[in-house]
């Protein structure tokens, strides 16, 4: 299928990927793998899909310069049965916001791959941003404040990497709760998680090193959220003071939880720190770089600066 269909010229580049997503407008994906395209002398571009329509991305990604594409909300499950094969972090974690693409070496056919980079963003958020895990996080429990794909991915990254021994769930909704525990625990990485639902249990729990917070930034209004929030107070009310990762970024990435913690204490991550060190990771699917090879502090300025044009 000609992209020029769909408004977007591939013509003047050598090779090309996607953001495919809806809505897609606040992101800033397409800026920061331009920014290391640019800096890696790549003449690459990520094209913005903002679309419902599944069949057109699977036409689109057939083109012979795609090198494949970040994958967004609505699509991270639904593209799993489009996909030849998973990564573990795929597999596990059960969505793909990552598609990437390799050849047969006997077949030449393409293999389209799928790969979870939400993980690796919320474990090099931390390790970037923490100096001593040991004394901060490692071999304590964790806490994940949310219910939906994120909370998922923050489990994974806690219990597979960061050494949490075993992780409060807080949320307003049970029901959501459970279905976390029952899908990770149907992967097999779920027997240590534990939904705190009252300030009274939160009480008699030992402190976290580590919490992750992956919920839209907004007060409480309901009594479950305004219970939720007072079990997050309780846990950083606690005398261990570790470090929390505020995934909501959008529009501003100092939110309410952030405030609240940094007034307790606790060492403030922000989102676009997860934001940034996943979209490494995804360029070192699509370009075979490592990390050390990749613009990192270029990638930091640039958001850093858009940040601040949106404020002004």
């Amino acid at each position: 299928m000609s992209t020029e269909l769909i408004g977007l010229d591939t013509s003047k580049v050598e090779q090309h990927g996607y953001l495919f997503g809806h809505p897609i407008a606040h992101s800033m994906s397409p800026l920061l793998h331009q920014t290391v395209y640019d800096n890696l002398g790549l003449n690459w571009s990520q094209f913005p899909l903002d679309s419902m329509d599944m069949e057109l991305f699977l036409r689109l990604r057939e083109h012979p310069r795609c090198y494949g594409a970040a994958v967004t909300m609505p699509h991270k499950i639904a593209i799993l049965k489009h996909l030849d094969a998973l990564t573990p972090e795929g597999a596990s974690v059960g969505a793909v916001n990552t598609m990437f693409i390799r050849e047969d070496p006997v077949t030449g056919k393409r293999i389209f791959w799928g790969t979870n980079t939400d993980v690796v963003g919320i474990r090099d958020s931390f390790y970037q941003n923490v100096s001593n895990p040991d004394a901060c996080f490692h071999d304590r429990p964790a806490l994940v404040i949310g219910g939906g794909g994120a909370a998922r991915s923050a489990v994974y990254a806690l219990l597979t990497w960061m050494r949490a021994k075993k992780i409060y769930l807080v949320n307003r909704d049970r029901s959501e709760v459970k279905a976390v525990i029952d899908e990770c625990t149907a992967r097999e990485y779920g027997g240590t998680l534990i939904d705190v639902a009252t300030i009274e249990q939160a009480q008699g729990l030992e402190g976290v090193g580590a919490m992750v917070a992956c919920v839209p930034n907004f007060p409480p209004k309901t009594g479950e959220e305004k219970e939720a929030r007072r079990v997050l107070e309780c846990f950083l009310a606690k005398s261990h003071k570790g470090a929390i990762l505020e995934m909501c970024y959008h529009p501003s990435p100092w939110t309410e939880i952030a405030e609240i913690s940094q007034k307790a204490g606790w060492k403030v991550i922000l989102g676009t720190e997860a934001m940034i060190y996943q979209g490494l990771e995804q360029d070192k699917y699509w370009t075979g770089k490592d990390i050390s090879e990749l613009p990192v502090q270029e990638v930091h300025q640039v958001i850093a600066s858009k940040l601040k044009e949106a404020k002004l």
